[in-house]
């Protein structure tokens, strides 16, 4: 398998919450994603590396957008309050401070949330990077809406799920090796330094936005579609660590996920690189309506990366049809017939 069809493109984007069910409805009305692929309620038991050695029940939520992009694990600790930071996290700051949603239309898209009486900034444009607005959560999460490329379908929304993330980092050259070399997103779409109005009016940062030359290939990718990610460097500052002293699932965003065609091969050239797991399931772990292998590494500061192998997934639950991708060429992208029978499981309000 080549070293660019590892990934078949952002899975889902971890998100801490205090009330699964309550932030789904708030995704679901104002960001469309409102397919649960699954819902499942256990014990993180081999994440008490980041839970102070003790492993705590959770419940999770993988929504999505069925009409393309990457998902939300909506994610709240159920025997223990999640802490808040102590601060409201800025870009710039070390970990991941943004997600990016894409969108057919930005202006349409930014009246449209106007009207549903989403708080939103206004439309900030860039010559490289284009049009863009952020909406600030209930949660006090940052969403950036961009143009966005490759549709898997139709819906309502002029937006779809998650196109990239935004992640703070110490030193930008050592932050490129990693997503440059290990996750393979190897082309610089933009490599801008400055003050940009849509993070400060003072402070000046480097941002570099990165994109896989080669589009994401495997089973989920035509739902999943192209990603990019924007590493941002503050300059003028010191930035604060988003997760210090946290534990993972804790509020805010917690991790961004990829999906993964071949574990052992990603597995590999982690460890050839210097980034090797630091959670590994090993074979497949059970979550409830799905399954399959997943694994963790860091950034160089300490962002957490996870990586899931799907090896089961429920395609329509009430008559318990679900499909075994053991059985299938991973490189292979499944038909979109049978991606669109996640859309029966969609919730209407």
């Amino acid at each position: 398998m080549s070293n660019l069809s590892l990934l078949s493109g952002i899975q889902q984007v971890g998100i801490g919450v205090s009330n699964a069910e309550k932030a789904f409805t708030w995704y679901r009305k104002h960001f469309g994603m409102d397919v649960p692929v699954f819902k499942d309620a256990s014990s993180a038991e081999l994440m008490t590396r980041y839970t102070g050695g003790k492993a705590f029940s959770r419940y999770a939520i993988l929504a999505m957008n069925m009409q393309g992009g990457g998902g939300f694990e909506i994610w709240q600790f159920t025997n223990r309050t999640p802490q808040a930071a102590e601060f409201a996290a800025l870009p710039g700051d070390l970990g991941i401070f943004g997600v990016m949603m894409k969108c057919r239309d930005v202006e349409k898209a930014h009246r449209e949330m106007i009207e549903r009486d989403t708080p939103v900034s206004a439309i900030y444009s860039d010559e490289k990077l284009g049009k863009r607005f952020v909406v600030v959560d209930p949660y006090g999460n940052r969403f950036t809406f961009i143009s966005g490329e490759e549709w898997f379908g139709k819906g309502k929304h002029p937006h779809g799920g998650s196109a990239g993330v935004q992640i703070g980092v110490s030193d930008m050259e050592k932050a490129l090796i990693f997503y440059q070399q290990v996750l393979g997103f190897d082309q610089v779409v933009s490599d801008n330094t400055g003050v940009f109005s849509e993070f400060s009016d003072t402070n000046k940062f480097r941002r570099v936005t990165l994109r896989p030359k080669v589009p994401f290939g495997g089973a989920f990718s035509r739902l999943l579609g192209p990603a990019e990610i924007e590493l941002v460097q503050l300059l003028d500052g010191a930035p604060r660590k988003i997760y210090a002293d946290r534990f993972w699932g804790d509020l805010g965003f917690i991790h961004i996920c990829f999906d993964v065609n071949d574990m052992h091969q990603l597995e590999n050239k982690c460890n050839e690189k210097g980034f090797p797991f630091t959670v590994n399931s090993a074979n497949s772990f059970d979550m409830g309506e799905a399954a399959g292998h997943f694994s963790y590494t860091e950034d160089p500061d300490g962002t957490l990366i996870e990586f899931v192998q799907t090896h089961r997934i429920p395609l329509i639950k009430k008559i318990g049809w679900y499909l075994d991708l053991r059985k299938r060429n991973p490189a292979k992208p499944l038909p979109t017939w049978m991606l669109n029978t996640l859309k029966l499981g969609k919730v209407k309000d």
